[in-house]
């Protein structure tokens, strides 16, 4: 048995909560991936996972076990190339969570200069308006934009994006352009909700240092960040987004800015990875170049 692989096996079930998951992401056979486990168990002389039907838990030995086997492999992947200085030196598979917008809008544009620096890297790139479950599924960080919760996760802060309220020029012929809050009562919002059945607060406005709800019309509901700028340039109501999120929209007349001086609350930005005491060499080096790119475009 190659204990080293052994243990990068069993350090990837127990994050995935599943042999199967752990071997497709791995490429191996589901067979394989659960012998090599055994056999560690065996050595170890311990059981370090307790399987069920419907999915794989650590146990109380595992979790020991778990937290040193990441340390160990964390270490050996930076001796590998602690010598080497040569970016194709770096190599492995890095996993990434992205807001949408961030995604196709800031990361994908610029990440084929990152990949030619370095192109032993392997990147694994999520995006969507679910919550990913960072530690479970795998993920070495995440993006996130909004203010945290409690995550047990390293939240490393990165500026605000600046908030602004949007309107096609469609909807804007046919109801007008509103001057004040007051003036909203007549108009309509697209509401979003990451879980659709929740009520719509209206439209946010930040003031003072709080925040407060101007209550507004508006008979759709999205959770999917595309959609609710779909819904806009469709003529349906006004969104709040950050503005970086619609720059392109905004040059191309898609969308015009309304109501410039009642805007939302800046949006937080946070880069989030897992507590661990070594970070691997190519996901620091590519958090620290995400890092970079966000940076030029919060406030």
């Amino acid at each position: 048995m190659d204990k080293i692989h052994a243990m990068q096996l069993f350090v990837r079930v127990a994050e995935l909560e599943s042999f199967t998951r752990a071997a497709d992401t791995l490429g191996l056979p589901k067979g394989s991936v659960s012998r090599q486990v055994q056999a560690l168990e065996t050595s170890l002389g311990t059981r370090l996972l307790h399987r069920t039907t419907r999915r794989v838990q650590l146990t109380q030995d595992g979790m020991v076990y778990y937290e040193r086997c990441r340390d160990l492999l964390t270490n050996l992947d930076e001796l590998d190339g602690l010598f080497q200085n040569d970016p194709a030196s770096v190599s492995g598979r890095i996993r990434v969570d992205l807001p949408v917008t961030l995604a196709r809008g800031l990361l994908i544009p610029k990440l084929p200069g990152f990949l030619q620096q370095y192109p032993g890297i392997e990147l694994e790139l999520s995006s969507s308006d679910r919550m990913v479950d960072v530690v479970r599924e795998g993920f070495d960080c995440v993006v996130r934009v909004g203010h945290l919760k409690d995550s047990g996760l390293v939240a490393r802060p990165l500026g605000k994006f600046t908030m602004i309220n949007c309107a096609s020029p469609d909807y804007l012929s046919r109801f007008g352009y509103p001057e004040g809050l007051d003036d909203l009562g007549s108009h309509a919002l697209v509401h979003y909700a990451q879980n659709l059945g929740a009520r719509p607060q209206g439209f946010e406005v930040w003031l003072d240092k709080t925040t407060q709800w101007v209550k507004t019309g508006g008979l759709i509901t999205v959770n999917s960040t595309e959609t609710y700028q779909a819904a806009c340039a469709a003529g349906l109501g006004i969104i709040q987004v950050p503005r970086v999120g619609v720059k392109n929209q905004l040059k191309e007349g898609i969308f015009v800015e309304i109501l410039p001086q009642y805007r939302a609350e800046p949006m937080p930005v946070s880069l989030l990875y897992p507590h661990r005491r070594n970070l691997s060499r190519r996901v620091h080096l590519f958090m620290e170049w995400l890092t970079g790119v966000l940076k030029s475009y919060v406030d």
